[in-house]
């Protein structure tokens, strides 16, 4: 069964259509990297399918859950308020920024939602907040502060945070964009370490080598559309025009 499927999604931002007619899917465990040059659309989708966006058409759904469906005017019509924020429930995701609390140590940021969403004991959340700290390289840093953390740090701070929640699927948006290069090889190998918790994945990404290696499906967007779409081979070896044009910057790295 799908974990995750959007059909015939449609977006604007006033007279600009960003995306157009927009569908796929997401399986259980399934790892979707989403590629394309910057304006395509890319993180723009992911919004949506977490929410943070209202498409003006389209289906959403989540398992069985139907969260947004078109209306008889044509328009997407969402769910009400309990089913969506249970809905909320199933993902977690990480931002190009990092969003960490300021003032909050490490271990805080990642087991907040843990204690006051999800409602667990403090104890049980700061089990569950070591045992990631522990996966993402960062044991020692549990007392630490944002501000006392590298970027990549912090990003691997967020990541942890995202994973606290036990969620089903994890939605990143471009994680390394905001990173030094020497930072992002860190976060990057991270990511590829999550592989063998069976989670579905959906990464929007502009690297390419990465998406490559971790990939089940990539997923090439340009102008608002899935220009191609398959497993890394038959994306990467694409003849398509575009895809061919978009990937001749990383010829050097592919």
């Amino acid at each position: 069964m799908n974990l995750l499927e959007m059909k015939n999604v449609k977006k604007s931002f006033g007279d600009l259509q960003v995306l157009r007619d927009i569908s796929l899917t997401v399986a259980d465990g399934e790892i979707v990297s989403i590629i394309g040059p910057s304006g395509s659309g890319k993180s723009t989708l992911l919004r949506c399918a977490t929410l943070l966006e209202t498409m003006d058409a389209g289906t959403l759904k989540y398992e069985d859950t139907v969260v947004a469906d078109n209306a008889s005017d044509g328009r997407a019509a969402y769910a009400d308020k309990e089913t969506l924020r249970k809905i909320k429930q199933v993902y977690g995701l990480v931002f190009q920024q990092f969003n960490l609390f300021p003032h909050w140590n490490v271990l805080q940021n990642v087991t907040d939602a843990v204690i006051h969403v999800q409602k667990k004991p403090r104890a049980e959340a700061e089990k569950i907040g070591r045992e990631l700290l522990e996966k993402m390289g960062l044991a020692d840093k549990e007392k630490y502060y944002p501000y006392q953390l590298s970027g990549g740090q912090q990003q691997r701070v967020a990541i942890a945070r995202a994973l606290a929640l036990n969620p089903k699927v994890l939605f990143f948006d471009e994680p390394t964009s905001a990173l030094d290069p020497e930072l992002t090889g860190e976060v990057l190998k991270v990511i590829k370490s999550l592989k063998d918790l069976h989670i579905a994945m959906v990464i929007v990404t502009h690297e390419m080598a990465f998406a490559r290696d971790i990939s089940d499906k990539v997923i090439f967007m340009a102008d608002g559309v899935i220009v191609e779409e398959g497993t890394p081979e038959h994306v990467f070896n694409s003849e398509n025009e575009r895809m061919q044009s978009f990937l001749g910057r990383y010829k050097n790295i592919l």
